[in-house]
């Protein structure tokens, strides 16, 4: 991450990233600070502050160059690179995040999935292969892995990825529902789906309470 750059920023990177691969699936070139902002309801002025952080990429009466802003952002974010991925998990979820196929666009490959149920060992999810939990250790011993991703039970949460930080795993995907304590040189984004939820809910409640 940029030295100095807000979190919020960072969380906006990946919205740019998307609608810029849009802007290329449409045939646009070049695009305004101005267009850009009426496409993605964010001000031209917030496009240009949160760009600036990284060095601009635009042109004064020329606008953005989007295929070389798409892919600069890209590099920003790190997707000019390939991570390596294992799922910790074999239930619906995790085999729902096996089986999206944008991923490996990205550049994230998963590469093995493992849970403790005996009946789904040996069982290929897109042909990525199902292992035992107990075989973890012994995987990570042999494969650089980048990120885990964990769709078990919460918990379980903390042991396993106390297993996975112990085999050299540096980046976990949490989707178990409980906040990781794990060594400060681990980084670890948590996704709480039903937080999400309840978000919308409030969006849903507020807006019932306030017509006028």
């Amino acid at each position: 991450m940029e030295k100095g750059i807000s979190k919020a920023v960072i969380k906006r990177l990946p919205r740019y990233y998307r609608y810029l691969g849009e802007l290329i699936d449409d045939g646009v070139e070049r695009i305004s600070s101005n267009e850009l902002s009426e496409r993605m309801q964010v001000t031209a002025s917030q496009i240009r502050q949160d760009l600036n952080n990284f060095g601009g990429f635009g042109q004064q009466g020329y606008g953005y160059n989007v295929a070389h802003l798409y892919q600069e952002i890209g590099k920003i974010l790190g997707l000019d690179k390939t991570y390596q991925m294992i799922i910790i998990g074999g239930g619906r979820l995790g085999q729902t995040l096996a089986n999206y196929t944008k991923f490996e666009k990205r550049g994230f490959q998963v590469v093995a999935i493992f849970d403790v149920d005996p009946e789904l060992v040996g069982k290929e999810v897109r042909g990525i292969e199902v292992h035992l939990m107990e075989e973890l250790e012994d995987y990570l011993k042999t494969h650089k892995i980048d990120i885990a991703t964990l769709t078990i039970p919460k918990a379980y949460a903390e042991e396993t990825a106390m297993r996975l930080v112990e085999g050299g795993v540096k980046a976990i995907w949490n989707f178990a529902h409980t906040d990781l304590h794990l060594p400060e040189d681990v980084m670890v984004e948590n996704v709480h789906l039903s937080e999400s939820l309840m978000q919308l809910s409030y969006n849903i409640h507020w807006h019932e309470t306030h017509k006028s």
